[in-house]
This record gives C-alpha cells, structure tokens and sequence, in this order.
C-alpha cells in the first residue's frame, strides 16, 4: 500500500521480465485508483481505466482479472507478510509471536499504512475508498483468508502447532492486526493525527499481543 511498500525481509531481485511486468501493473493501478478516486468505483469502467493507463481492456485482464484487484493490489504485497515475518524469524531462532510483535512495532514506528497509523492524505483517501465500497470491502476478506493460510503454512512449518491448531492461531492473529489497524484508521479519520495516536497504538499492540500469549481473560 503506498506510500511505503518496503518489504519486511529481503528477497531475491526479480529478473528484467518481472520487472517490467510489475511496472505495468503498478501503472494501471495507479490509473485505476486515480479514476476510482476522483469519479467512485462504481462509477468508472474497466474499459475507462483501459484508456486511461493506454492498454487494451484484454490486455488489463491479463494483469487483473477482476475490477477490484486492481484497488487491491496495494495490498499484495501484504498478503504473506505475516507469514514472511514468521518464516524469517524462525531462520532467525525468534519465536512466531516475538517475530510478529517486533515487525508490528518497527511497522507503527514507519508509519506503515498497513498498521492504519498513517496519516498521509493519499493514504487516507484510498482508505476511504477501499472501506466506502462494498465490492472492495468483500474482495477484501478473500484477500485475509488467503493470508491465514499462509501464516498458519508457516506457522505450522516453525513447529509447535500444525493442522486446525495452526488455523485457529493464524485467524487470532490475523484478526488482531487487523483490528488495531482499525482501530488506529478510526481515530485518524476522526481527526488525529498519527503522532498522536502513536502511544496509545504501541500500548494496545502490547496488550493485544499479550492476550494472544496468555490467552483470553474472559
């Protein structure tokens, strides 16, 4: 999601074909999100967006197959992060939950927009576009079942749970952040800004971490 699309671990650098591939679909996009922006998603065409970004409709089909993915591509570089985080840590010797809180504090110290503390007006606005638009809003929950898949593969592949134990754990803490990420998301909304916001995020991500260590108090 921009504007901060830094990626949690380093990867390999992807070859001239990937590149060029990544850059067209960053570009239509971008096209997209303008128009949506400007006129709503319901109200713009693919085949308005098409011209917009100068490709043929079947060509934007190839890169997105659906309207929505091309809101939601902000986000795929998200869709594993909490399985990358988890993956990364156990190369590391830190254990899942360790792994996960350190990135969602380093995560709220850069203003990443997935954390919802980002005050950034461009930031802002594709968020209202995203939550204001029931289409986007229900492409959106395939977009976090596909990422508790991947955390509980991985949480399952750095030991300790596996099967229906791994899926229950992955969907607590899928749900977690995202529930901190709207709770901050609300406040800003609501007018404040995210240095203020910020004590109170890193407080309820301990709390909300603690929680899931020692289990519900209800």
């Amino acid at each position: 999601m921009t504007p901060d699309r830094e990626a949690p671990e380093a990867v390999a650098a992807p070859g001239l074909r990937e590149r060029k591939k990544e850059r067209t679909r960053q570009a239509l996009s971008d096209a997209a999100v303008a128009l949506f922006l400007e006129r709503g998603f319901d109200a713009v065409s693919v085949a308005e967006v098409a011209a917009a970004a100068e490709v043929s409709k079947p060509t934007l089909f190839r890169y997105f197959p659906a309207k929505e993915d091309l809101v939601l591509h902000r986000f795929a570089d998200h869709e594993d992060e909490a399985a990358r985080v988890v993956a990364a840590g156990r190369r590391a010797g830190t254990a899942p939950l360790d792994a996960l809180y350190a990135h969602l504090l380093d995560g709220l110290a850069r203003r990443d927009p997935v954390t919802g503390l980002c005050d950034h007006p461009e930031v802002m606005a594709y968020l209202r576009l995203l939550y204001g638009t029931p289409a986007l809003v229900g492409r959106l929950h395939a977009y976090r079942v596909r990422s508790e898949a991947a955390l509980a593969d991985a949480l399952a592949a750095a030991g300790g749970v596996d099967g229906l134990a791994a899926r229950l754990a992955a969907g607590q803490i899928v749900t977690v952040l995202r529930v901190l990420a709207e709770e901050n998301t609300a406040r800003i909304a609501d007018g404040e800004t995210a240095d203020a916001v910020e004590a109170d995020a890193v407080a309820a991500a301990g709390l909300a971490f603690r929680a899931l260590r020692e289990g519900l108090a209800i």
